[in-house]
């Protein structure tokens, strides 16, 4: 089987990574594969032992220079060491448009940055990542994908036993904020110059002639990650795990461990696992993008400015840009999500108001705005009391309400990954049913239709008390 792999990454200083094969698995049998991202990416087709054998590592593709990649990062607020602890990157392939893109081996075995770690993954941790971060890219929000799942043969005990498998991971890159503090920690100013150079080359081309590079990368990674934090936001997204080196330089959302989707809209909302303090909340999301952002700022200052002091100064005024460009995005697309299409002051009140009324009343986030965009006037106001009234005034805002509508469609997702249609998916495939998996996973490549299929949308009562999400290492 032949793919046009490259690996522009190995062509960095050896420290950032080292040269390493995927572990064999002892028995690979092919889950699911991506056909339409495999078209994308012209990977040939081949039989479903043949993918299993490559995509689970056990064979090595012709061209492949496979590594694992070296870096730093913050978890919850600490410095750390850190690396592909489980992953092996095989390499790179331009895709039919010409764009570059990553070709990842997540949970293929031990690498010298695992930190006694087994280096694997369980077969549902790896179909989380692959629903969640499929409906991600049909929701329209910028994302790694995932192109195959591999089962193993093998147990992987994460509290207990489980099936193993291994995900293939497609992004724009895998570097991260981390990688940055890596080279700024251990690299030296060569080594963090030269990946600099490296990442405006590969991802932000239009600054290789800005007179500070460095002041204008931290800018652009800004914008980015605002746009993708507004589009969280949008869908009730949640990440569960903001660290540092979860954190894209391309603005994709990436690392898909303890995530979920909030239903009853609740802005406190948190169910990851490990996040004990609720550090990366629903509501926070915003705030911790722009604490990681002042780590990268922290990382580049050598390349900012020469002068330390100017240097904090130049970085300092930059992100000062990221609360009002965060408030003008997100204000801009709670409007559009009530059919807006100009911010002022009363869409503002208005999107607060129905806020509001959403989280006293523990209405769900996606139903209410659907509801509003797509169902009737009576259907809406039936969901509770308090919402004849807002209603009433929406209609005195909007004014034609059938413009305000089409609008809202493009805006307000009908169907997302409901965490107990999730959660039924990853059991069932454990169990050997992959029915339930692939059914979710059709319905996800159409979040913006289907208004009358009440299977996705009705929530079962109670379903998220307790509910608990896990980051599968």
């Amino acid at each position: 089987m032949h793919i046009a792999f490259s690996n522009t990454y190995a062509t960095l200083p050896e420290r950032f990574f080292t040269l390493q094969h995927p572990q064999k698995v002892a028995v690979p049998k092919l889950f699911c594969f991506n056909d339409d991202l495999a078209h994308t990416l012209a990977i040939p087709h081949a039989s479903t032992e043949k993918l299993a054998e490559y995509f689970s590592g056990n064979t090595l593709f012709e061209g492949s220079f496979s590594l694992a990649m070296a870096y730093a990062g913050h978890q919850f607020g600490h410095f750390t060491m850190l690396g592909d602890g489980r992953a092996v990157l095989l390499g790179e392939v331009l895709d039919l448009a010409g764009k570059r893109h990553d070709i990842q081996l997540k949970a293929s075995g031990v690498t010298p940055y695992s930190r006694g770690g087994d280096g694997r993954g369980t077969l549902g941790a790896m179909l989380r990542e692959y629903l969640i971060s499929e409906a991600m890219h049909y929701l329209g929000i910028p994302t790694t994908r995932s192109l195959a799942v591999v089962e193993t043969g093998e147990e992987v005990v994460r509290e207990k036993s489980h099936k193993g498998a291994v995900l293939t991971r497609v992004a724009s890159s895998h570097l991260r904020v981390g990688t940055f503090e890596y080279a700024r920690q251990y690299g030296g100013q060569k080594n963090l110059k030269a990946l600099l150079e490296y990442t405006i080359a590969r991802l932000y081309p239009h600054l290789e002639a800005h007179p500070n590079k460095a002041l204008a990368f931290l800018q652009a990674v800004m914008e980015a990650q605002v746009a993708l934090i507004v589009e969280w936001m949008r869908v009730g997204f949640i990440h569960g795990v903001m660290n540092t080196d979860n954190m894209s330089i391309s603005g994709e959302t990436i690392d898909y461990g303890p995530c979920a989707f909030m239903n009853a809209y609740n802005p406190k909302t948190v169910f990851s696992s490990i996040d004990r303090m609720g550090r990366y909340r629903f509501e926070n999301q915003p705030v911790i993008g722009g604490w990681n952002l002042s780590v990268l700022a922290g990382a580049l200052l050598p390349l900012i400015d020469s002068d330390e002091d100017k240097a904090v100064e130049k970085a300092t005024a930059a992100l000062e840009e990221f609360v009002p460009l965060y408030e003008q995005k997100y204000d801009a697309m709670l409007c559009k999500k009530l059919g807006l299409e100009r911010v002022d002051k009363e869409g503002k009140a208005l999107a607060n108001a129905l806020l509001g009324i959403m989280q006293q009343k523990g209405l769900d986030y996606t139903n209410t705005f659907a509801s509003l965009g797509f169902a009737d006037k009576e259907h809406f106001v039936s969901l509770d009391d308090a919402l004849k009234a807002w209603h009433a005034q929406w209609e005195h805002t909007v004014g034609d309400t059938a413009s305000a509508k089409a609008c809202m469609r493009s805006c307000n997702p009908l169907v997302i990954p409901r965490n107990h249609l999730v959660e039924e998916a990853l059991v069932e495939a454990e169990a050997g049913n992959k029915k339930p998996f692939f059914t979710l996973l059709h319905a996800l490549k159409t979040p913006y239709e289907g208004y009358e299929n009440a299977q996705l949308q009705t929530i079962p009562y109670g379903v998220d008390v307790g509910y608990k999400t896990f980051c599968g290492t």
